[in-house]
């Protein structure tokens, strides 16, 4: 059974007045559990609006959200228990931070999920590891933290609800090369090691291609592609024709393909564009 199915969902803004707006327009899909998916789509194509429907911060229009096979909105009382089972890290997640110490905004999820004293504890030393927070920022307040380690320590205040699914809309924006690249790698290495369901929000199609295992591609309020990472960023021609674009890397590989060079096409990372030339390199005697 998928840990989330969606059905025929649709929201629309300002129903029934001059400025009535289609954010989500009818759209199903399954999320499998352990899935790590990259939603993408252009500005205004309808992604944040879906991530806050499947985490009960919006209500849909039309359509439902199942999570382990029940409606999230079968309950409206009860949603908030929702967000603890599929946690939400916005966009500029460290505008969110506001308790006095690292460690009190890192337990707030925790203490409203009323654990003991005891596993809310274990609970933000294990985030805090996870984002590589270590014992020391704990006592600082957050707004002595870098930009990188706010984002960080706001993700860990999700981390610590241990949902089933999270969810991150674009998490490295605003950051530089160096501080994207590793909380990519602490975000693949949380799901690698739990095991949860993640959906990560990103502009960035290098970022999606290096750590999801599937890609969901919005395009004016409609799901356009759903597909394997693969199979999705090998339709360069469909993805241009909506404004968006392949990897850099792939895009150079589909060229030398196109030159007459037999290499894989699909390539997604620079790692595997390296793996394929040389092996192309040694089959031509010259390496």
């Amino acid at each position: 059974m998928s840990i989330l199915s969606v059905k025929n969902l649709s929201c629309v803004y300002s129903k029934g007045t001059p400025f009535e707006h289609t954010a989500v327009d009818n759209i199903s899909f399954d999320v499998e559990r352990g899935d790590f998916i990259g939603i993408i789509g252009h500005t205004g194509s309808g992604k944040s609006t879906l991530v806050q429907m499947l985490n009960g911060l919006l209500k849909p229009s039309s359509g439902t959200i199942a999570l382990d096979g029940i409606n999230i909105w079968d309950k409206p009382k009860e949603i908030r228990k929702i967000r603890f089972k599929v946690g939400l890290v916005f966009q500029y997640p460290e505008y969110q931070l506001f308790e006095e110490t690292v460690e009190k905004d890192i337990a707030f999820g925790p203490t409203n999920m009323g654990l003991s004293e005891k596993e809310i504890h274990e609970r933000v030393l294990s985030a805090a590891k996870f984002v590589d927070l270590n014992s020391e920022f704990l006592e600082k307040s957050p707004f002595d933290l870098s930009g990188g380690e706010k984002r960080r320590a706001a993700i860990a205040g999700v981390i610590a609800m241990d949902p089933d699914i999270l969810i991150l809309d674009e998490p490295c924006a605003g950051l530089d090369p160096l501080g994207r690249d590793i909380l990519l790698s602490q975000i693949y290495r949380y799901h690698q090691q739990r095991g949860n369901t993640v959906l990560l929000v990103s502009h960035s199609m290098e970022d999606v291609a290096s750590v999801c295992d599937k890609v969901m591609v919005m395009n004016h309020s409609h799901l356009e592609l759903y597909d394997t990472t693969h199979n999705v960023f090998s339709e360069g021609d469909r993805l241009n024709s909506i404004g968006l674009r392949i990897p850099q890397i792939t895009s150079v590989i589909d060229s030398l393909i196109a030159a007459g060079i037999p290499l894989k096409k699909g390539t997604l990372t620079v790692e595997q564009a390296v793996e394929d030339i040389t092996e192309y390199l040694k089959r031509e005697g010259r390496l």
